[in-house]
C-alpha cells in the first residue's frame, strides 16, 4: 500500500537517519538507527511506537521553512491515522476514522436514544422518574438480563475487533514472524506502558503543548490511564458481588467497587479535562488537523462517562436516577462502540509496537 502519508513519512526516516541528533529523545530513533531502508511495514511501526512527545521536532534543524521541510511528529500522526483506517475490522466500518468527532456525536445521541427507547419499553410502574432504592434499584430501568446481554455482546465484538486488527498490524510489521507471545517482550512492553516512559522525551518531559518542556502531559495521561483502570477493576468486583456473592446493584459508598470507582472516575475527569485545556494551548504546526477532532472526540466522550457515573452515583436515591442512569449507560455503550474505531485504538496499536520494540532491541544486544 502506497500513499502520500506512507510517502512522506519515508522521506522523513530517511533524513532523519542520516542525521541521528534526536537519537536519545525516545524510542524510535534507536530503533530507525538499526535500519538503512525502510519498507512500508517498518514505517507504520515507528508511527505508532511515536509517542507524539515533539520534542524532535524543536530539536530540529530542518523544520520549516528549511528546504527539507521536515515535521516529523506530523509525518507520524498522519501515518498512524492512515493505519488505523488500513487495520479497522471490519472492514467497511473504517470510514468512521474520517470526520471522527462527527461519528462519535451521532453514536453517542443515537446510544443514549436507544437505552431511553428501551427504559421506555420495559419500564416498571414506577416509569423512569420514580424513586427507586435499595438492591436492584437500577434493574428498575433497565432490566438485569437486557442489561447484561447487551454490553456483553457489545464487549465482544470490541475484543474480537481489537483482536483482528492486532492481528493484521503484527503481520504486517514484523516480518520475522516474532511471537506477540514473547514474554520477555511483553513485560517490557508493559513496563513501558506503565511508567509511560516515552513520554518523558528527552528526560525532561515532552514540547507539550508549547516549545518548553513540560510533564504535564505524561501526568494527565497517568490519571486517565490509571483511573480507567480503578473503573475496570470496580466492574470487574461489581460483577463478583452480584454473581458470584449474591448481591446486586447499587452498592454502599464504602464499598470497594463504589470507592473504586469513583476514584477511577475522579482521576479521569481531572486527566481528560487537563487533556482538553492542553489542545487550547498545543502549537499547531506539529500536529495534524486530521486527529484532532478525533482526539478531541475521545477525551470528550470518556469524560462525561465518568462524569455521568460520579452525578449518578449523587442522585441514585432521588426521582432523577433514572434520567441520570439512561444518560449514563448511553455514554458507556457509546464509548464501546467507538473504541475499535476511535482514538482508543492508538493504546492497543502502541503496545504491539512497544513489544516488537522490545524484541528487536533485545536481539540487537545479543547481536552485539
Amino acid at each position: 500500500m502506497s500513499s502520500k502519508a506512507l510517502t512522506e513519512a519515508g522521506r522523513v526516516m530517511t533524513i532523519c537517519n542520516s542525521c541521528r541528533y534526536c537519537e536519545g529523545f525516545c524510542a524510535v530513533f534507536p530503533a530507525m538507527e538499526l535500519r538503512r531502508t525502510f519498507t512500508s511495514g517498518e514505517l507504520k511501526y515507528l508511527a505508532n511506537l511515536c509517542h507524539n512527545c515533539r520534542d524532535c521536532y524543536y530539536a530540529c534543524q530542518y523544520i520549516p521553512p528549511h528546504e527539507f521541510d521536515l515535521n516529523f511528529p506530523k509525518a507520524m500522526a498522519e501515518l498512524r491515522l492512515e493505519t488505523y483506517q488500513e487495520f479497522a475490522k471490519p472492514k467497511f466500518l473504517s470510514f468512521l476514522f474520517k470526520k471522527n468527532g462527527l461519528s462519535v456525536f451521532l453514536i453517542t445521541l443515537a446510544s443514549i436514544f436507544l437505552v431511553y427507547l428501551t427504559a421506555l419499553i420495559t419500564k416498571s410502574d414506577g416509569g423512569i422518574f420514580g424513586t427507586y432504592t435499595g438492591p436492584s434499584s437500577f434493574y428498575a430501568i433497565i432490566p438485569y438480563g437486557l442489561m447484561i446481554a447487551a454490553y456483553s455482546l457489545i464487549g465482544l465484538l470490541v475484543v474480537f475487533s481489537f483482536w483482528f486488527s492486532v492481528r493484521k498490524f503484527w503481520q504486517e510489521t514484523a516480518p520475522d514472524k516474532e511471537a506477540r507471545a514473547d514474554w520477555p517482550g511483553n513485560l517490557r512492553a508493559m513496563k513501558d506502558v506503565l511508567t509511560l516512559k516515552y513520554l518523558e522525551g528527552g528526560g525532561h518531559g515532552c514540547n507539550y503543548p508549547t516549545d518548553e518542556f513540560s510533564a504535564s502531559r505524561r501526568y494527565l495521561h497517568h490519571l486517565v490511564f490509571y483511573g480507567f483502570g480503578l473503573c475496570f477493576v470496580a466492574t470487574t468486583l461489581a460483577a463478583i458481588y452480584d454473581h458470584l456473592l449474591g448481591r446486586p446493584a447499587p452498592y454502599p459508598f464504602f464499598s470497594l467497587p463504589v470507592l473504586s470507582g469513583t476514584i477511577g472516575g475522579i482521576l479521569i475527569v481531572i486527566g481528560t479535562a487537563g487533556m482538553l485545556y492542553l489542545k487550547t494551548k498545543m502549537d499547531k504546526l506539529p500536529n495534524t488537523e486530521k486527529t484532532l477532532s478525533m482526539d478531541i472526540s475521545f477525551n470528550l466522550l470518556l469524560m462525561l462517562s465518568s462524569l455521568s457515573g460520579l452525578i449518578l452515583l449523587l442522585l441514585r436515591d432521588t426521582h432523577l436516577m433514572g434520567t441520570m442512569l439512561i444518560l449514563h449507560l448511553g455514554l458507556v455503550l457509546a464509548f464501546f462502540i467507538t473504541m475499535p474505531f476511535g482514538k482508543f485504538i492508538h493504546a492497543v496499536f502502541r503496545y504491539i509496537a512497544l513489544v516488537r520494540n522490545a524484541q528487536e532491541q533485545r536481539k540487537a544486544m545479543e547481536e552485539h
